[in-house]
C-alpha cells in the first residue's frame, strides 16, 4: 500500500476514533479549544499503530537516526509501535522516553533507557500545537549529549509548532494537519 493510501487510512481512523468536537478542551499549551485530538485512541488501535509505525519509519528513513522516542506520555505508544515495526523490517530502531521530571526512585534518569552521548535521535509527538513538549524533550536530550535529527508529529494543529522548530533548526514532519479534518461540529 502506498504512503498516500496509508495517510488517508490514518486520517479516516483519527477522524473516527480520536477527533473530539463540540466541547471546550484545555490543551497542554494552556489554550482552550473546541476540538481535541485524543490520539491514544489511534495509537493503541492495532490498525492505527501499524499505519503510524509505517509512516513514521518512512518519514525518518533518511535522517540517520539510531533511536526514536519523545516526552512521556504521548510519545510512548508511538515509539513502541515504531520500534517493533522497525524490527519486523529488519532495521531495528530502539525506542526511548523522556520523563517530564526526574523520579525520586529507581535510576532517577530523565531518559529511559539511557542513550550514549552522540546518539542521533528522532522525537515523536502525537499532536503538536506550539511544539513546547517536543522542545522540552529536545532540551533534555541535547543536555545528555544526544543529537536531535528530526521531530515527527502525527497531527500538527498549525498553531506555531513548525515555526518553533524552525527557530531551533529542527526539521519537522507532520503526518497529518488539522486542516485535513472537519473541525466544525
Amino acid at each position: 500500500m502506498s504512503n498516500d493510501r496509508k495517510k488517508e487510512k490514518l486520517r479516516k481512523l483519527v477522524a473516527e476514533k480520536s477527533l473530539l468536537r463540540g466541547e471546550s478542551f484545555m490543551l497542554a499549551s494552556g489554550v482552550s479549544s473546541n476540538y481535541y485530538f485524543n490520539m491514544k485512541a489511534a495509537t493503541f488501535d492495532p490498525e492505527g499503530a501499524t499505519l503510524i509505525a509505517d509512516l513514521v519509519l518512512d518519514a525518518v528513513e533518511n535522517f540517520g537516526i539510531k533511536n526514536i522516542g519523545g516526552l512521556e506520555m504521548g510519545a510512548v505508544p508511538i515509539a513502541a509501535c515504531v520500534s517493533m515495526r522497525s524490527f519486523e523490517r529488519q532495521r531495528p530502531l530502539p525506542g526511548f522516553l523522556v520523563r517530564k521530571e526526574t523520579k525520586a526512585h529507581g535510576t532517577q534518569a530523565r531518559i529511559e533507557p539511557p542513550l550514549p552521548p552522540g546518539t542521533r535521535v528522532a522525537i515523536v509527538e502525537d499532536v503538536t500545537t506550539t511544539g513546547a513538549s517536543a522542545l522540552q524533550a529536545a532540551k533534555v536530550l541535547v543536555e545528555a549529549g544526544c543529537e536531535v535529527a528530526v521531530v515527527v508529529t502525527l497531527v500538527d494543529r498549525l498553531e506555531g509548532a513548525a515555526a518553533a522548530f524552525a527557530k531551533q533548526n529542527l526539521p519537522f514532519v507532520a503526518l497529518l494537519r488539522s486542516d485535513e479534518f472537519s473541525l466544525a461540529e
